[in-house]
């Protein structure tokens, strides 16, 4: 119905996890809740930015999603197409993993992955798999969304090793960097030792 809404950014309020951008469209103020880490990419108050939109209509309420691009956007009705999945945890979901590690994860089957999310338990994270995954392979094709190629451990130890370093009590974008970073050695990268990996993981974050 509304395909994006083009406007000033008149306020951002945070009401908890959620993210709502008010924008003004020929003096018109529209609500837009939108993934939080989209926040990191919005110009400044009452500068112009476009967002596409998904509205989700109920019995009592209407309420506009709002997203960076028309893949995220369209990675969203995928998502809330899923049993059991509404817009609340469709959001959650890209705002924890963001649109190429979501895509990979559910096409990979990755479940420890999708399960990062908060609410998203392992069963839940089954179906998302289980139900998009062939889907999802397909259509990141046709949207250009083409997994982008990492400097990390291979897929059959990644869980692991990311594991291992959560319960050690490092965070997700921390140990996303320091895969990345020790991922760059060529010896390292065609090996698929998990302890190695931890190791050198360790030793970059204790630098």
């Amino acid at each position: 119905m509304i395909g994006y809404l083009k406007g000033t950014i008149a306020s951002i309020q945070k009401h908890g996890n959620r993210v709502v951008l008010t924008l003004d469209v020929n003096q018109v103020g529209y609500d837009v809740q939108i993934v939080p880490r989209l926040l990191m990419q919005l110009p400044a108050l009452g500068e112009l930015v476009q967002i596409f939109t998904h509205l989700q209509l109920r019995e009592d309420q209407m309420t506009l999603f709002g997203f960076g691009t028309a893949a995220e956007r369209d990675l969203f009705r995928q998502l809330v197409s899923v049993s059991g999945i509404g817009p609340q945890l469709a959001v959650a979901l890209l705002d924890t993993l963001g649109l190429q590690d979501l895509v990979q994860a559910i096409v990979a089957g990755n479940t420890r992955a999708l399960a990062k999310t908060p609410g998203v338990g392992s069963k839940t994270a089954e179906r998302i798999a289980l139900e998009l995954r062939s889907k999802l392979a397909e259509w990141r094709q046709q949207a250009g969304v083409i997994p982008v190629p990492a400097a990390g451990p291979a897929l059959s130890i990644q869980e692991d090793v990311e594991m291992t370093l959560l319960a050690l009590g490092y965070t997700n974008s921390e140990i996303a960097q320091a895969l990345e970073a020790v991922g760059q050695s060529t010896a390292l990268s065609k090996r698929e030792d998990p302890e190695e990996w931890i190791r050198e993981a360790i030793a970059w974050l204790s630098r």
